[in-house]
């Protein structure tokens, strides 16, 4: 196969996708990385029908990738994920809207386009969770206590464009980062960026199945097949606040070699779960297919999955 991979320089040497393409490689496929944000772009050129099978984008919200990404898909060409759900969960704006009116454990969410707007939330909202509605990797995440505090803040906010508010989920300092790669998910804990003091390390961990249900709620609901959860287990429940298309599945195991697969299977077959999840309800039409059911727990089988192709099967193509 031959597959575009877009990729910021702002990962240019992370090993995730670096070391996906590496694997990718070494089973004879061809794999073309283009920078989006180091280079000049003949975007006709770039795009055109039929010269890869697939488009995978690594890159920070709000990065140039994304619509070089939704041009590839405008011609027709395969994308991992799929561009619209992408799109959808990059927005955390627009990803709190979809998850709350689909019936994911979402926190209220308020969204303001200059920051002295969101001294109108009410005081009994507060402490408040407030963020870029385009960041990633924890950029910019504050936690902010007071009204007094956020007043004190705006000069801060400034400069962060589009912002959103969530009220604070008390928490044990503790994230809980899912993983769905090839079907299967994978549970990882670590320091949470709104408690730097906690003295946590990254480390796999078994998933609740409590937890399980709700990540594969999150795939379907968004049309996602490779993606990440941040949950915080709350005082009422697991609450979902983030999400991330193809995000560095730290703490998987072999996850090059998984996440490779997975490339491949999608850039053949395309995206079943974006399919039934634009028909069943993010597009707002009514209906739908079957969400396709995953495994969870470190490859345990959830019941009825369907197997996850093996490297035999996949490797070759």
């Amino acid at each position: 196969m031959r597959l575009c991979f877009l990729v910021e320089e702002h990962y240019r040497h992370d090993g995730m996708p670096v070391e996906v393409i590496r694997q990718l490689e070494s089973w004879g496929h061809q794999v073309d990385v283009v920078r989006p944000g180091g280079s000049l772009l003949r975007m006709s050129e770039a795009v055109r029908a039929g010269s890869h099978d697939a488009w995978v984008l690594k890159t920070v919200s709000g990065g140039p990738g994304l619509p070089l990404l939704e041009a590839a898909a405008a011609v027709g060409l395969t994308t991992v994920n799929d561009v619209r759900s992408i799109r959808g969960v990059r927005d955390k704006a627009l990803a709190s809207a979809i998850g709350r009116s689909r019936g994911l454990p979402v926190p209220m969410t308020y969204a303001a386009a200059r920051p002295e707007l969101l001294i109108e939330i009410p005081e009994s909202e507060f402490p408040l969770v407030v963020k870029p509605a385009d960041g990633s990797s924890g950029r910019a995440v504050h936690l902010v206590r007071s009204p007094e505090r956020l007043a004190a803040m705006l000069p801060v906010l400034a400069g962060e464009g589009m912002l959103i508010a969530q009220p604070y989920v008390p928490n044990s300092g503790i994230d809980l980062k899912v993983y769905c790669v090839g079907g299967e998910l994978y549970a990882t804990e670590r320091r949470s960026p709104l408690h730097p003091d906690q003295g946590a390390h990254e480390r796999h961990v078994p998933l609740p199945a409590e937890v399980a249900a709700i990540v594969d709620q999150v795939g379907a609901v968004y049309g996602l097949d490779l993606y990440g959860v941040d949950v915080l287990l709350g005082p009422d429940g697991p609450v979902v606040v983030d999400v991330n298309d193809f995000p560095s599945f730290r703490q998987v195991p072999d996850a090059a070699a998984k996440v490779a697969r997975a490339v491949l299977e999608l850039a053949r077959t395309g995206s079943a779960v974006a399919a039934a999840a634009f028909v069943s309800g993010v597009t707002g039409v009514s209906g739908g297919g079957r969400i396709p059911e995953r495994s969870f727990g470190g490859g345990v089988p959830a019941a009825g999955a369907q197997p996850v192709p093996s490297s035999a099967a996949v490797e070759g193509r």
